[in-house]
């Protein structure tokens, strides 16, 4: 093996090495990520805390070793393609960044289907939902109401402007909501 790569030239050389160094940095990045090991303290990859204006990191320790391992693995293609040394330079630092760029969107795009939990009360104005239990006319008594919010079916306090109480099982729509949280709602009429 040291025989076969001493008789290579200086600039297969340099290919050899960033290719094979950057697919083990890249084999030990990934092993670390599959079994936990990337979240301690040398995580370079992570935003700074509070830091909510960088979604898209396109310089990351990750993007760094997938360009050079791409870009060790396509210069050795296009060396053994026979390619001239700047064409071979031109298109190994491509498909590097072509990588990178894959890499930087795909962990921005992956970071966006994070789901806070949190319900937003605003999302439920407009929504068509059923009393469950009794609301007060004229604002005089919560009541409760089942309404899809966010995908799924919540059940809140409710209180109406209406002049009568809406039963149980009445149809409703949400027209507002108070400070607090409390859903404003009115009868639908057939």
């Amino acid at each position: 093996m040291t025989e076969w790569f001493s008789n290579l030239e200086l600039f297969s050389k340099v290919y050899w090495s960033v290719a094979l160094i950057g697919s083990f940095v890249f084999a030990i990045t990934m092993v670390l990520t599959f079994i936990g090991g990337d979240t301690g303290d040398l995580d370079t990859d992570a935003e700074i805390d509070g830091d909510t204006g960088m979604g898209f990191q396109f310089i990351t320790f990750k993007n760094l070793v997938s360009f050079f391992t791409l870009f060790g693995w396509s210069g050795i293609a296009c060396i053994d393609a026979d390619l001239s040394k700047p064409l071979t330079i031109m298109i190994s630092v491509i498909c590097g960044l072509i990588m990178m760029t894959i890499m930087a969107a795909m962990f921005y795009y992956m970071r966006k289907l994070n789901d806070s939990g949190t319900l937003v009360f605003k999302n439920a104005i407009g929504e068509i939902g059923e009393v469950y239990l009794t609301i007060g006319a004229n604002r005089s008594k919560i009541g409760k109401a089942h309404v899809k919010i966010q995908g799924a079916l919540r059940e809140l306090e409710a209180l109406t402007d209406s002049e009568t109480d809406l039963k149980s099982g009445s149809v409703i729509k949400v027209k507002s909501i108070t400070p607090n949280g409390i859903l404003i709602v009115e009868q639908l009429t057939k």
